[in-house]
């Protein structure tokens, strides 16, 4: 399976160096940017699993950045370091699309934990190759790509573990209650929300095969269906 992908986004050189070698060690593949501004274009050009983000950067702060990010990517984990540990900041930090926040000076290890935590909400693949037909599609679970003619585009994890669940369950219906609790990790209304988000960019990726159909069933789940 590819690694995962964790972009850290910090201006302090000597952290920076750090966090990448530490964050190497452990198995997982790090990008780097010193400010806000380079975090979202490298955002964009990696598509991480896991964002990690200075509050008080140069040029963009983490949080505006993360802000930016939330217009587009709701999946994605996102850490805060900060040395600003008020609960007003912590509080903000949240709001502003983190899912965890860790206050400096902190524990390498600590940190490790909380990335581990973190990427746990994001399901695995077992297969031995990944690779999944859907009609004149090919999904690679193992490097979260589908590909049609020879085009391909990088899915994001939760995108490749929906479209791997309705492609497993082919003309059957999956629950959105198993789909949410297998790869959010909770059932909650946001998350559902997150999830008819999910599956309508998914019709968008596949609308160059009209034999394909995702049906929603309201108030029960979803059905792939290959004519």
């Amino acid at each position: 399976m590819a690694n995962r992908r964790i972009l850290v986004v910090e201006d302090e050189v000597v952290l920076i160096r750090i966090l990448g070698d530490a964050l190497c060690g452990a198995g997982y593949e790090v990008y780097t940017a010193a400010n806000g501004v380079e975090g979202l274009a490298e955002f964009q050009r990696v598509h991480p699993d896991l964002v990690i983000a200075d509050v008080m950067m140069p040029d963009m702060d983490g949080m505006t950045m993360v802000r930016e990010i939330r217009k587009t990517d709701r999946a994605c984990e996102v850490l805060f370091l900060s040395a600003r540990s008020g609960v007003e900041d912590v509080c903000e930090g949240f709001k502003s699309g983190g899912n965890d926040y860790l206050r400096k000076p902190f524990a390498l290890n600590e940190l490790l934990a909380r990335v581990q935590a973190l990427l746990a909400r994001h399901p695995e693949e077992t297969s031995a190759s990944g690779i999944v037909a859907i009609g004149e599609y090919r999904l690679d679970g193992n490097l979260w790509t589908l590909t049609h003619n020879g085009t391909t585009r990088r899915l994001t994890a939760r995108e490749s573990a929906v479209l791997s669940m309705l492609a497993s369950n082919t003309g059957e219906v999956v629950a959105s209650e198993l789909l949410l609790k297998d790869i959010w990790g909770d059932d909650s209304y946001y998350n559902l929300r997150s999830l008819n988000v999910f599956i309508s960019r998914l019709r968008g990726y596949l609308v160059d095969d009209p034999n394909i159909e995702i049906q929603s069933l309201r108030g029960v789940g979803y059905r792939l269906l290959i004519n």
